[in-house]
């Protein structure tokens, strides 16, 4: 068997032959790659971790009120940047092309909501906030297309791309496309940790600082919640060059990462479980410009490495991915924010997608808000089955989205069709017998009810 050494020798000489790609993306593959065989990796001593501080995590509610003067707000606004991460596709929820794309409510996508925002933000302030997209391969093409209906609002759209590396051949650690899968199946995006080199091998970096941008928001496209916080732009202004916001943790929220006090300084961390922790990552950045580009420079961001195991067309592969809210240990004056739970409201899966359709949450503006009728300080969980998994079958299956304001929890299986105008209250499962299909008459209000035929309406 190769020794590591080896492996590493024989991967740089396949990779320097595999012209799909830059030499910044075979270097910084390489580097991947050394670390990941190194064994390099940052050991937690558990007895260190500490709970965060209001110091190092500060508590929104704590934070200096807007400016009232709107110069003022447009100096702090001129200097901003808006980035989202636009790499994702809507596989999982059945759907083709970039999931920024995905229709969230009144037949606006997510792309739509967000180039609203801040068209409204640049007409009341008179501003010049661009947006940043950060593609993969995988989305540039359909995305570059799609942002040409916004060619005539006020917001200044640029696009790069994040780098592509090729897929890892688990047995003999050679790249996948060396051995003939040169298609898209050959290659993957590495993580949204990627996405400090990509700005800055993009050009854009260099072209953002030139402009005099000083302060970059990065967060996914598919968090409605990810919305320009003044307070916290303010707060960053003042000292600080990396702030991360943390959120309230619910019982959802079982899977990524969160943050911790670890000798003396704050940094993310991805555990397997989290249920130890209080507060959840939502990866949502905001970072001086300046202070990426240093780092980038002297290849200090070398965050966890997360190896992520895939199986294509048979074969097993490797691919090493980062995640970019591990990057806060290397920026000094870094701080967390610990914010409200409605600057979290990702879209993961059909089931996120009926609360933000529903009468749960309001549209104005661009900006989804939490219904105030809602007394319940938290969201109902909603669990539907495969029927529903892909976005056009969930729609296909409702007449009309239920009310559920004084909805508590909602458990669907089965063949299930919900008629319109429905209301569903407390705790409701609804489960449709095999081979039998289960339809809720229009009109139908369902409180603290457990369905298994027509018989229980």
């Amino acid at each position: 068997m190769a020794t590591d050494a080896e492996k590493l020798t024989q991967l740089k000489s396949a990779v320097a032959g595999l012209n799909q790609i830059s030499e910044n993306e075979k270097n910084g593959f390489i580097n991947l790659v050394a670390r990941y065989l190194s064994g390099e990796a940052q050991h937690v001593e558990w007895s260190k971790i500490q709970t965060p501080t209001d110091e190092i995590v500060v508590p929104y509610d704590s934070l200096a009120p807007v400016p009232e003067d709107p110069a003022e707000t447009k100096k702090l606004l001129d200097k901003l940047v808006v980035l989202k991460l636009n790499g994702g596709l809507g596989t999982t929820m059945g759907c083709t092309g970039p999931k920024s794309v995905i229709e969230v409510r009144n037949g606006l996508t997510f792309l739509d909501l967000i180039v609203i925002q801040i068209e409204n933000l640049n007409a009341k302030y008179g501003c010049n906030v661009p947006l940043l997209l950060m593609n993969s391969f995988n989305t540039h093409d359909d995305t570059s297309k799609i942002i040409e209906k916004y060619s005539k609002s006020n917001v200044e759209i640029h696009t790069f791309n994040q780098s592509q590396y090729p897929r890892l051949c688990a047995d003999d650690f050679v790249p996948l496309p060396c051995k003939g899968k040169t298609d898209k199946d050959g290659w993957y995006p590495p993580g949204h940790g990627d996405v400090f080199p990509s700005l800055m091998n993009s050009g854009k970096l260099d072209a953002l600082i030139s402009q005099g941008k000083e302060y970059v928001f990065a967060a996914n496209s598919d968090n409605l919640g990810a919305i320009v916080d003044l307070s916290i732009l303010s707060l960053i202004m003042l000292m600080y060059v990396y702030n991360i916001s943390v959120t309230p943790k619910t019982l959802a929220d079982v899977k990524g990462g969160t943050l911790i006090s670890y000798e003396g300084k704050v940094q993310v961390n991805e555990f397997k479980s989290i249920e130890k922790f209080k507060i959840f990552n939502t990866n949502n950045l905001w970072v001086n410009l300046k202070a990426i580009k240093r780092l980038v420079e002297a290849d200090a961001l070398k965050m966890e490495i997360i190896p992520n195991p895939k199986e294509v067309d048979g074969i097993k592969v490797l691919q090493l991915e980062t995640a970019a809210g591990a990057a806060i240990r290397f920026f000094d004056h870094a701080i967390g924010c610990n914010v409200h739970r409605s600057r979290f409201l990702p879209v993961k899966a059909t089931s996120d997608l009926l609360l933000v359709q529903s009468d749960l949450y309001t549209l104005a503006d661009g900006f989804v808000t939490r219904n105030e009728a809602r007394k319940n300080p938290a969201n109902p969980t909603i669990e539907l089955g495969p029927e529903f998994k892909k976005v056009g079958n969930f729609l296909s299956r409702f007449k009309s989205i239920p009310s559920i304001i004084e909805l508590d929890s909602l458990k669907v299986t089965g063949d299930v069709w919900f008629g319109a105008n429905i209301t569903l209250k407390g705790k409701v499962t609804i489960a449709a017998k095999s081979g039998e299909k289960l339809e809720i008459p229009d009109g139908a209000v369902l409180e603290n009810k457990e369905i298994n035929g027509p018989g229980d309406l």
